[in-house]
């Protein structure tokens, strides 16, 4: 099910929005306050993010900028709600990285409106993650190996969740603590590659030669997507 999350202060229009939104079918998750809104964003792993600008403890705009710094959340909508209307606000909001920006007040129609279209011709990712035999499945938090359940702890299933969710890309040891584990954290380097290995040695065949987690000498791991008639039967 594709998950709108919402940043927004004001209670009333919260409450709203999160009706309507669920009304419309969507997963809803949210937070009335701009604190911690990048690791609540990075643990939850929104479709879409919903962003009031003027918020008491924080700056809608450097939120909207962490985001777009931030590898795993790089490429998710943002649209902006705001009470700011001049034409500069809106060319910074833009230029920042949203993909629309909505003024208040607004109806609730036309912001579902914008949501959807976000959508168009651009499916989700789905809730399910696919590799090969390998299937991620983050409704129910579970991962499956030619049909057969692999058991995983919380962390493993965030670190596979990760890598799977941007395969071919290259992240480094700081970038994967930094998503996976948080910037709140009192693990070193060496607890990835600690990590790795037990994915590893759950989901390859041979973890000495891994088709899908593969280390590049110097910068850090990848995930590589594989075809179903490439992997081996079995652990």
């Amino acid at each position: 099910m594709t998950k709108i999350l919402l940043i927004e202060d004001d209670p009333d229009l919260f409450a709203l929005v999160k009706y309507n939104i669920e009304k419309e079918g969507f997963a809803f998750t949210g937070s009335q306050t701009g604190r911690g809104a990048l690791e609540f964003c990075r643990r939850e792993q929104p479709d879409l993010i919903l962003l009031d600008i003027m918020l008491p403890d924080s700056d809608g705009l450097d939120i909207c900028r962490h985001i777009r710094a931030d590898a795993a959340l790089a490429h998710t909508p943002v649209i902006f709600l705001t009470a700011r209307a001049s034409e500069t606000d809106r060319i910074v909001g833009l230029e920042l990285g949203a993909n629309d920006y909505i003024v208040k007040p607004f109806f609730v129609r036309e912001l579902i409106a914008r949501v959807k279209i976000q959508f168009r011709g651009n499916p989700v990712h789905s809730r399910k993650l696919r590799s090969g035999n390998l299937e991620l499945d983050r409704d129910t938090c579970r991962v499956h190996l030619n049909g057969q359940e692999i058991i995983l702890t919380a962390t493993e299933f965030k670190l596979l969740d990760f890598l799977m969710n941007k395969p071919g890309i290259v992240f480094s040891r700081e970038q994967l603590l930094n998503n996976v584990w948080g910037y709140n954290r009192a693990v070193t380097d060496r607890t990835v590659d600690v990590y790795i290995l037990r994915l590893r040695q759950k989901i390859e065949s041979d973890p000495a030669a891994p088709h899908w987690i593969r280390a590049v000498r110097g910068f850090g791991y990848t995930f590589e997507e594989q075809q179903p008639e490439l992997m081996v039967a079995g652990l």
